[in-house]
């Protein structure tokens, strides 16, 4: 049994079985992987892929089991890497960073400037994504971190700790009825067409709980997945925005009108996430803690050690956290 026997099969599965394109993403040849997985297979005397003629069509149980073995073993032979590149290259190396726009457009500037500056050697890389495609990547180790708030259920295996709470505004043209009124209620929104998040995207459930909870339907005109965008179409007139407050700006939108709206929707938390067993560098650990200034290295060492996530929010709970 060879490390890469245990590579091919790991990266067949992220490849969703299509072997042409494992063969792509590794820089080797198809029927290199085709070979090397059939002698695993022999040695361990089981399929760990069902066949359909050449074509791989499903992972059997028995190779769930060693595909699952063999990513924990991977993980751990990246883990003994980055511990020799902490001694040997401390403030070198990479890091990789899945979330979705609103983080990467309001949250994280200020600290990835802080960061970049202290760390030039680290080449820092950032992707945007929907929910799944961030835990996805972070599961697949092509990202060391995955910000998110919405659908954290998708996380479960991966160590997610909290960093802030926020909560959202209600933006809307100086001309609109509700620029004046006091006291908003989740009844006055349902009477406009609303611009807001696409469902799946930063705390947009939170919104939907809110119209359910007194049994009002609202009336979405228009969603995108980023706050830029809602802006502008409220802008046009095309409705009444709820965004993130974050993804407010003073100085560039003071030609709408904000209106707090913490009132009517329960608060959402930011957590930032990786993957079990991943060996934190020095540099890792001093990013968290610019992300969230409560999440010192001790504390995420504590909770690294906790057996899932519902142990970590307990561990949380009487943490007060950030609000932004």
């Amino acid at each position: 049994m060879k490390l890469q026997q245990l590579r091919y099969i790991v990266e067949v599965l992220n490849n969703n079985l299509n072997v042409s394109a494992t063969a792509e993403s590794l820089f080797t040849s198809q029927p290199g992987i085709s070979k090397q997985v059939r002698m695993l297979e022999d040695e361990l005397g089981i399929q760990i892929f069902g066949r359909s003629g050449k074509h791989l069509t499903h992972v059997t149980a028995p190779g769930n089991e060693v595909i699952n073995i063999a990513t924990e073993i991977l993980s751990k032979v990246e883990a003994i890497k980055a511990v020799a590149r902490e001694h040997t290259q401390p403030d070198e190396g990479k890091l990789r960073i899945s979330t979705t726009h609103t983080q990467a457009r309001y949250a994280l500037p200020e600290v990835i400037k802080g960061f970049m500056k202290k760390y030039s050697k680290v080449s820092l890389q950032m992707s945007q994504g929907t929910p799944a495609q961030i835990s996805d990547a972070a599961g697949k180790g092509d990202a060391d971190f995955a910000i998110a708030t919405e659908s954290l259920h998708l996380y479960n295996d991966l160590v997610m700790l909290p960093c802030y709470h926020w909560n959202r505004s209600i933006i809307v043209r100086p001309d609109h009825p509700l620029a004046k009124k006091q006291g908003i209620t989740i009844e006055d929104l349902a009477k406009y067409s609303l611009v807001t998040y696409v469902f799946g995207f930063t705390g947009r459930s939170e919104l939907d709980t809110a119209f359910n909870s007194v049994g009002v339907e609202p009336k979405i005109a228009f969603t995108a997945t980023d706050a830029d965008v809602i802006k502008t179409y409220v802008r046009l007139g095309v409705g009444v925005g709820v965004i993130a407050t974050m993804a407010i700006d003073p100085r560039i939108d003071s030609d709408l009108v904000t209106i707090d709206a913490s009132h009517l929707f329960n608060s959402s938390t930011t957590k930032i996430g990786f993957r079990r067993g991943t060996f934190l560098r020095g540099y890792m650990f001093d990013f968290i803690e610019r992300f969230a200034p409560h999440l010192n290295r001790d504390l995420v060492t504590k909770a690294v050690l906790l057996k899932n996530n519902a142990e970590i929010d307990e561990m949380f709970a009487n943490i007060k956290l950030p609000v932004r």
